[in-house]
């Protein structure tokens, strides 16, 4: 954990004052919006406060055994939308998370993990409180508990190599602990490929340990380094890809790789704008190849 906290202190100093509280702080700090324009039931008033008890739930409890200081804690904007609900205040809904991880010497923040859970169901009833509690599941503070240690393995990963898979770990226990259940998207096989169990699965798999190691380089060495050297930035930054382009030949699921460039894909077109034509047509090549959903966007390239 030490070169993760090194490497994200270095970062931080660019971008943040050189005040430090004495006292620890959380790692996440996230903004909750539930949206409930689904959901026309006088009697469910009570969901005005939700959107709070999540923000308390994620952004006070300590996730990891790092001291975060209150200007390290990882951006988090969580949008849920409310789509339905049974007699028994049981709520069907879809969640999307996104994550942002600081540059180095910049003001600017990078989207890191944008997550779209479109299988969620949890029972919310009035006057009932969120627990933290990892050894019982609860649909509704499990999942929150499962992209909590996602957020934070993907940022560690981004400051240090493989430096996520405790936090994965973490969430991979937690779907095994739903496996317990009937809750819907923890199933670990079904014909929905998005679900969590797939995803914690491709993140610990050795298979795409080049991917992530990619994941590193991108961040550390390449929009870190870019306002330095865009250079020598743009170059690992290509090698980046480069790694992407061979873990995806040679693995058969897509979702880390789908989930990394939809992160991406708006913030890597200015990088390799204003690039040498060789190293701008590079980049293009291989994106064309691995990322063609996107493809519109990287045709600036040509």
């Amino acid at each position: 954990m030490l070169n993760y906290k090194l490497a994200k202190s270095l970062t931080l100093i660019f971008i943040l004052s050189c005040f430090f509280s004495p006292t620890q702080a959380q790692e996440i700090s996230a903004n909750v919006r539930v949206n409930l324009s689904q959901i026309n039931n006088t009697s469910l008033n009570y969901l005005d406060n939700l959107a709070g008890e999540i923000e308390s739930y994620l952004n006070d409890y300590t996730w990891s055994n790092d001291n975060f200081q209150p200007k390290e804690r990882i951006n988090v904007s969580i949008q849920i939308n409310l789509l339905g609900v049974t007699d028994d205040f049981t709520f069907n809904a879809d969640i999307i998370i996104r994550s942002m991880r600081p540059i180095y010497n910049s003001v600017q923040q990078s989207s890191l993990f944008i997550y779209n859970d479109e299988s969620w169901t949890f029972n919310y009833t009035p006057n009932r409180g969120l627990v933290h509690d990892e050894l019982q599941f609860d649909a509704l503070a499990t999942l929150l508990d499962f992209y909590a240690y996602v957020i934070l393995g993907y940022d560690y990963d981004s400051f240090s190599r493989l430096g996520g898979s405790p936090y994965f770990s973490e969430a991979q226990n937690l779907v095994s602990l739903a496996q317990t259940s009937s809750a819907r998207g923890w199933e670990r096989s079904g014909s929905n490929p998005r679900n969590r169990a797939q995803l914690i699965s491709d993140l610990l798999n050795p298979n795409y340990e080049v991917f992530r190691r990619a994941n590193y380089i991108y961040h550390r060495k390449g929009l870190d380094l870019f306002l330095e050297n865009p250079g020598q930035a743009r170059q690992n930054i290509i090698e980046s890809l480069e790694m992407i382009q061979n873990a995806k030949r040679q693995t058969t699921s897509n979702l880390l790789f789908n989930t990394f460039f939809n992160a991406k894909y708006r913030e890597i077109v200015p990088i390799f704008e204003d690039a040498a034509t060789d190293i701008r047509l590079k980049a293009y090549n291989i994106l064309a190849e691995i990322d063609q959903s996107h493809l519109s966007d990287y045709r600036k390239l040509q």
